[in-house]
């Protein structure tokens, strides 16, 4: 019985040095990777074969969220109790395969804010719907033949807020309502696009072949010929140039900026440009608590903005967001 059981144990005790000299053999292995098989090699032999799979996409996102509340009651200092919520998501599939790339990102954007004691105490401080696919064949390095579709909008509908002339209530006005406007551009042309060591990515596609459209679906706004439409109509096509960038860069190691930049000039009017930024600058606390500084900036000579001292006029659209709160990565 004995005898047996120092045979069991002689045996246990040889198989585990084998399996040890057997993980120190793998690990001083080379390895080779040969059209998507993995070859390990030791010295002249060779131990076992696996087919690895390429892989062409690349996805992820961020969601973003930030709260803040003021209650009072009683307060001898005045003010007013408040609510605000500001929103982000923003989501990307990159495909990447010998000489074809195709690069695909959707951001949406929603904030509200909440006041009481005043008409129409909640309203709406943000609203945003981008989304911009990129296809192109490479030429060179760092040159591509690219295709680009760019569309933009807002979902809920926009009001402007004031008050008339010895009113004790603000009214307000419906100036916009998704898809009132949105706007579609597609634009062919050579695209410059190359990477940095820190993960940076820049891009930039100029397109002396792009077909803007303007569309305004919503009836009452369509008769007001908003947004540049002849009144009445649904849809304005422009044709014209347009200059496409997008930067993505780890400015440091917490701090992270990405921009994109669309600039767009009818051939009619040549000079007369659109042009469309925005700017995310994330400084990431820890994991998961994030500030985000946002901007927009929009220029558009068709698009009039209401004055409260005096009538419509052009004028440059800025929205800055600066927001403290959740922000996850996936």
């Amino acid at each position: 019985m004995h005898t047996r059981i120092v045979l069991l144990l002689f045996l246990l005790l040889a198989t585990k040095i084998s399996l040890v000299q057997a993980q120190d053999a793998l690990s001083k292995a080379d390895t080779v990777i040969i059209g998507g098989d993995t070859l390990v090699m030791l010295g002249d032999s060779l131990i076992f074969t696996t087919e690895v799979e390429p892989i062409y996409w690349k996805q992820g996102g961020n969601f973003n969220l930030s709260l803040q509340q003021v209650s009072l009651s009683n307060w001898a200092s005045g003010g007013a109790s408040s609510f605000a919520l500001n929103t982000g998501l923003q989501l990307f599939a990159n495909y990447k395969k010998e000489n074809i790339i195709w690069d695909t990102k959707l951001t949406i954007n929603y904030g509200i804010n909440r006041q009481t004691g005043r008409a129409y105490p909640t309203r709406k401080s943000n609203d945003n719907f981008i989304f911009i696919s990129k296809y192109g064949r490479q030429l060179s390095k760092k040159i591509y033949l690219s295709t680009q579709i760019d569309a933009r909008t807002q979902l809920l509908e926009g009001y402007r807020y004031f008050r008339p002339s010895g009113a004790e209530r603000d009214s307000r006005s419906r100036l916009s309502d998704f898809l009132s406007p949105g706007y579609v551009q597609s634009s062919t042309g050579l695209n410059y696009q190359t990477t940095f060591k820190n993960n940076g990515k820049f891009s930039s596609i100029l397109s002396p072949f792009t077909g803007r459209f303007t569309v305004v679906l919503d009836d009452s706004l369509s008769m007001a010929g908003a947004f540049g439409v002849v009144p009445g109509e649904k849809v304005r096509p422009e044709a014209g140039i347009s200059l496409g960038s997008s930067a993505d860069f780890q400015v440091m190691e917490n701090i992270r900026w990405k921009m994109d930049l669309n600039l767009f000039t009818n051939y009619e009017k040549l000079g007369n440009t659109v042009v469309n930024f925005n700017s995310v600058i994330s400084l990431k606390v820890n994991k998961y608590i994030t500030t985000r500084i946002e901007t927009i900036m929009i220029y558009d000579e068709k698009v009039y903005i209401p004055q409260d001292d005096g009538p419509a006029t052009r004028a440059i659209q800025l929205q800055n967001l600066l927001n403290f709160g959740i922000g996850l990565d996936f």
